[in-house]
């Protein structure tokens, strides 16, 4: 066989090998061509500084916590907001002056107006919908990078499958392995949710259900402000009567009846039970995931930093989560998708919704996170990324999808809106991109979802080219786009 080394097992993230026992004998038939040792070395050193000359921000990631707005939040009444307009598209709260010059957002984020140097603002944001504008298609494109042509008869997709397309942190985690005895992906504090569709575009897919997320769903309705309190981690807890050292002689004693059962062991090969088991052994002997999730551990004034309610202390458990080294964490909005009070899908009662409940929430729990993460030094190789999976309608009162509005409502609007994007090397005080007047689509700099999925691949040093085979065992790619490596110092 002829074949021309690079990096060892490199598509696997094995940065840490060099040349193998394979490669040097392979030599004998790549001479055959004129490749000898000394030009498979050169070649192989070619192919690592490759993987090293990437471009901006490659590789500057070792955690991400994605702050997903279920619902689609309105940018103009957020963080692009427009003057000079009709009063049916102009937002009734007023801009303001942010820590940048010249970048403005409206009265119901003045907490975030103060950090503006600390993220980029990405106003570009922008996709044409393949077929219904809903919240479920829109949400699994956004995790997956992918579109699905399956819906069910009232429009939404159908429920969760193991034939679906992986969710992004599932990609993450079996791309780059954990090397801690900490769960990699954690998903809270409830489920990606449109009406009786749970999940969707939240699950491992067709990686199968080891690179599913950990879920932490706290008891209590979206209404319960106070269900972080209520967390509880009984299967990471070891019982009083079961010592460490008990536990890792059972463990021994596993492996020594395993290795006279080979036929037993080969009948359940495909479902990887020594590694589930060893990941459970060793995530409840060390301890360290059930310390992250201890909340009250945390001084009551960085609690309140964040703000006492559902949003913020999940961004709080983030951070610890991420500190005690997870590698992914997907905050998801604590109101399902279309729905009413909290929830960002405005279509109705939009000014008293987001001054009072959604607003607020926004503010102080995503200002309180980037404001968290910096003073700790942590923004530097932890990724940030704040997006919903639509915006809203420039002008209020008017069907994009469907649905009815009130004169106080936007409907759906995937053609133009904002996300935030911070650390792992992202630019500070920055503005990607430009909307038209009316916020109605990109003047410069449009920015698909699958291209934001590909910086955030990019930004782990994974290349969104990379082939992935799915239950059919066909080959496809983690995203069908390219980074933006202008994202990145």
């Amino acid at each position: 066989m002829i074949t021309i080394p690079g990096r060892a097992a490199k598509d696997l993230c094995d940065s840490q090998l060099g040349v193998t026992r394979r490669d040097i004998l392979r030599v004998g038939g790549s001479g055959l061509l004129g490749l000898g040792l000394g030009s498979m070395l050169e070649l192989q050193a070619a192919a690592a500084a490759a993987e090293t000359s990437r471009g901006p921000g490659w590789g500057k990631a070792k955690s991400i916590i994605m702050v997903y707005l279920q619902g689609g939040p309105s940018h103009l009444d957020l963080w692009d907001p427009k003057e000079n307009v009709p009063d049916n598209v102009r937002s009734v709260f007023k801009p303001i002056a942010t820590k940048v010059p010249g970048t403005r957002v409206t009265e119901i984020l003045p907490k975030l107006a103060q950090i503006t140097d600390k993220f980029t603002f990405i106003r570009s944001m922008s996709y044409t919908p393949n077929g219904l504008f809903n919240h479920t298609a829109a949400i699994y494109q956004m995790m997956t990078g992918y579109t699905t042509d399956k819906v069910s008869p009232s429009g939404q997709l159908e429920p969760p499958s193991p034939k679906d397309f992986p969710n992004f942190g599932s990609q993450i985690i079996r791309l780059k392995p954990q090397n801690t005895p900490m769960l990699p992906f954690v998903m809270l504090p409830r489920p990606l949710q449109e009406s009786g569709v749970v999940g969707k575009g939240g699950t491992a897919g067709f990686l199968g259900k080891a690179y599913d997320p950990y879920t932490l769903y706290p008891e209590g309705d979206d209404m319960d402000m106070n269900k972080m309190d209520k967390i509880k981690v009984d299967d990471l807890q070891l019982r009083p009567e079961v010592f460490s050292m008990r536990l890792k002689r059972r463990a021994k004693l596993r492996d020594a009846l395993a290795a006279g059962m080979r036929d037993i062991d080969s009948a359940v090969a495909d479902y990887k039970l020594n590694e589930y088991y060893d990941r459970a052994l060793s995530l409840i002997v060390s301890g360290r995931a059930r310390e992250a999730f201890n909340l009250p551990a945390e001084a009551p004034q960085t609690r309140d930093l964040y703000g006492r309610n559902t949003f913020g202390q999940s961004c709080l458990l983030a951070r610890r989560l991420v500190e005690a080294g997870a590698k992914v964490v997907e905050v998801v909005w604590p109101k399902v998708a279309n729905s009413d009070n909290h929830s960002w899908d405005h279509h109705v009662d939009l000014t008293t919704r987001m001054r009072d409940r959604s607003g607020p929430m926004l503010d102080q729990g995503l200002s309180g996170l980037l404001i968290d993460l910096d003073q700790r030094g942590m923004l530097a190789d932890t990724l940030v990324v704040a997006v919903g999976e639509f915006g809203r309608s420039p002008q209020k009162g008017v069907s994009t999808s469907g649905n009815g509005n009130s004169a106080d409502g936007r409907d759906h609007w995937p053609y133009c809106y904002t996300a935030v994007l911070a650390g792992a090397g992202v630019h500070r005080g920055r503005i990607h991109g430009q909307s038209d007047k009316t916020g109605s689509a990109p003047l410069s700099d449009p920015v698909h979802p699958g291209e934001l999925l590909a910086s955030i691949y990019h930004a782990f040093g994974i290349d969104p080219a990379t082939i992935v085979y799915n239950h059919l065992n066909q080959p496809r790619e983690l995203v069908k786009a390219e980074a933006i490596t202008r994202f990145f110092a």
